[in-house]
């Protein structure tokens, strides 16, 4: 996303002249646990990296339930379909709350939620890596919930105690609902890894399609990777407490036993927990691909804001009906 602040025209400058001693009491706040609301002062770095993170997560849950949208017809049972549909109805919803405590930091720029829309139909606003791929069987479904909610809620739990207080307070509640999605997902996963040989193949072949795109999630482990420190920023004003390694890291001690109980592997001969490190060693994926698919070239990411597009335009005299 384009950054909304123009060169010596921010309303929030860290460092302008006159602003020390407001960045000093607001780093004091900080420090102190305090929470920062929308019309309290703060440095335009700390501004600017929650509209990009905020946004990007709001944008990523309405991306996000396109792939499981699919299969909404396509379920195999009644209660499954009742099911995949109140989740798909819960992530429009977290994404809706989310581009709102957006709206509020964009607001001293004069942007609004539908500056936030046209940027993601334009290709200035990413969404999340994982919901650019496909979702080929109903394995897949299970596979969104189960792991990637799973890695959704780590990264999430890791911010709840966010420093800016109207996105921690909408994480208490995304989170609550993530976790009854990870139990959908898992539901579906046990289902198929307790029935047929056939069943057990579907499975075992999504996970081999998903494993790279999850082990990507969290982003790259270091700025040198990125040539960015956002990391560092997020980290040093509260926003979220660990490192982008770390959250793979707890992702992997979570999920990696579950896996290998259910008699499933992964498509990575190097994968072994190192006792010495304490850490998970494996095959690093292929970060230029995912710049790729971040950058709307990854298999389903033209189909999907095509149809993002569509109704948006479809659905625009409702907005202007209700602006009258």
């Amino acid at each position: 996303m384009y950054n909304y602040v123009e060169d010596g025209d921010s309303p929030a400058r860290a460092h302008a002249e006159g602003d020390e001693a407001k960045y000093d009491a607001f780093m004091t706040r900080i420090e102190a646990g305090d929470k920062i609301e929308p019309d309290d002062w703060m440095p335009d770095d700390y501004r600017q990296a929650l509209i990009k993170l905020i946004s990007m997560h709001g944008m990523s849950e309405i991306m996000g339930a396109l792939p499981e949208k699919e299969w909404v017809p396509k379920a195999p049972t009644l209660r499954r379909k009742l099911g995949i549909m109140a989740k798909v109805q819960d992530e429009m919803g977290h994404g809706q709350l989310l581009l709102r405590v957006a709206e509020d930091l964009m607001a001293p720029y004069g942007k609004t939620r539908e500056d936030l829309i046209e940027d993601l139909l334009a290709g200035r606003l990413k969404f999340h890596n994982v919901f650019h791929m496909p979702t080929k069987t109903w394995a897949d479904a299970g596979m969104v919930g189960w792991l990637v909610d799973g890695a959704a809620i780590i990264s999430q739990t890791n911010m709840l105690d966010a420093s800016y207080g109207p996105y921690q307070r909408a994480l208490q509640r995304i989170c609550q609902e993530e976790v009854f999605h990870a139990q959908h997902g898992e539901s579906i996963i046990m289902a198929l890894a307790e029935g047929t040989d056939e069943q057990r193949a579907i499975l075992q072949d999504s996970l081999n399609r998903w494993w790279e795109a999850l082990l990507m999630f969290f982003g790259p482990a270091s700025a040198e990777t990125t040539g960015s420190s956002k990391q560092d920023i997020m980290i040093k004003y509260k926003i979220r407490k660990s490192s982008n390694e770390e959250l793979r890291q707890a992702f992997l001690d979570k999920y990696l036993p579950r896996v290998f109980s259910l008699g499933l592997t992964v498509p990575d001969e190097t994968v072994h927990y190192d006792d010495k490190q304490e850490r998970w060693i494996y095959k690093q994926p292929d970060w230029a691909r995912f710049k790729d698919i971040i950058a709307n070239k990854g298999p389903r990411s033209q189909e999907r804001l095509t149809l993002r597009t569509i109704a948006y335009d479809h659905n625009r005299w409702v907005r202007q009906a209700l602006a009258r």
